[in-house]
């Protein structure tokens, strides 16, 4: 203990004041402290370890399942990046995922095109595709935007049949999945699935570079308000139609995982029921959200089959009344659901 004298300024008495120091800020408990950055990282560390290592603990069913959650992620950021990141909407997503699909299918069929080269080639179709379809519907919003790449995925399945010599029509095409080389030693599903990681793991890392760059700066400003970000000097129609190529790449990069892992393709796989689908699930997931493309592919891929499991006779009424009900419970959709509930606990305490 430490004490310390002072006179008053009038004369008075003095008086004697003790002060005892506190620990140092740095002395004090340090998990109170840790940053939302750390724990962050710690959650990706530990969402990264256990993908590495889900192959080797599930039944290759379900390992079948995961990797299609990987193929549905993909497809699914590059529609947060058309819908979430600047307020364009989708109905035809499913379209530039069958043309990646296709363009993998008809490489490895009727060329007999390595895999490795197959997934950079249907990017780029996609992509070419996309950027026409952006530039060509700048004049376009809302409903009107809507309704044209809604009849984008209407007009896919017939297209797809009526070139049946390229297609295979009706029937599809029927292809070897890739096999494992004997070096690695893993079976060839677990081969997919690390296959679809890998392309998964750097299609993301791209996304969240593309967020943190002047693109995805100008994106934010156009959906925030067109009139002020062209106003401070944002090209609104070079980013949205950016935004539309980059979205179908990624489409293209599912769909060519799709082929990958399914071995089979055919224009039914790719009705309009997917466009919608896959919406609905970036919806669910969280629109805008970084995490949100993962919570919507797992809601793509499990939902669907559960809510059959459930009652055969009307999967689709099951299906609609979750989307319902998580939609009353996480308008921002699962991905902002904590920070809702931190905020509820809070208000709650005060």
């Amino acid at each position: 203990m430490t004490k310390a004298h002072a006179t008053s300024g009038t004369g008075g008495p003095a008086t004697t004041a003790t002060e005892e120091p506190g620990p140092a800020p740095s002395a004090r408990p340090g998990w109170r402290h840790v940053s939302v950055r750390h724990w962050r990282g710690a959650a990706a560390a530990a969402l990264v370890v256990m993908a590495a290592l889900a192959p080797w603990q599930l039944e290759p069913f379900r390992v079948f399942q995961l990797t299609m959650v990987l193929v549905y992620l993909v497809a699914l950021i590059g529609l947060n990046v058309l819908v979430g990141h600047s307020g364009q909407i989708s109905l035809g997503h499913g379209a530039f995922f069958a043309v990646g699909a296709y363009s993998t299918a008809i490489l490895l069929d009727r060329y007999d095109v390595p895999y490795v080269l197959t997934l950079p080639s249907a990017m780029a179709v996609a992509f070419l595709l996309g950027l026409a379809l952006g530039a060509s519907a700048l004049r376009l919003r809302g409903l009107y935007l809507a309704l044209v790449t809604l009849a984008l995925a209407i007009f896919c399945v017939p297209l797809l049949k009526r070139f049946g010599s390229i297609t295979g029509g009706s029937q599809g095409l029927t292809l070897e999945k890739p096999t494992p080389p004997a070096w690695t030693g893993l079976a060839e599903d677990q081969w997919l699935y690390y296959l679809a990681l890998g392309v998964t793991a750097a299609m993301f890392l791209t996304y969240a570079g593309l967020l943190r760059s002047r693109v995805g700066r100008a994106l934010h400003a156009i959906r925030d308000n067109e009139t002020a970000a062209e106003v401070m000097g944002v090209r609104r129609s070079f980013y949205k139609t950016v935004a539309f190529a980059w979205s179908a790449m990624y489409a293209g990069a599912g769909g060519c995982l799709y082929t990958w892992t399914i071995g089979f393709v055919s224009p039914d796989s790719f009705a309009v029921s997917l466009s919608i689908t896959m919406l609905a699930g970036l919806v669910v997931g969280g629109l805008g959200s970084r995490w949100g493309p993962a919570l919507g592919a797992l809601f793509v891929m499990y939902v669907p089959s559960l809510s059959q499991d459930v009652n055969e006779a009307a999967p689709g009424v099951i299906f609609g009344l979750l989307i319902i009900a998580v939609m009353f419970a996480a308008p921002t959709g699962l991905a902002g659901l904590p920070a809702r509930l931190a905020r509820s606990v809070r208000t709650r305490k005060e």
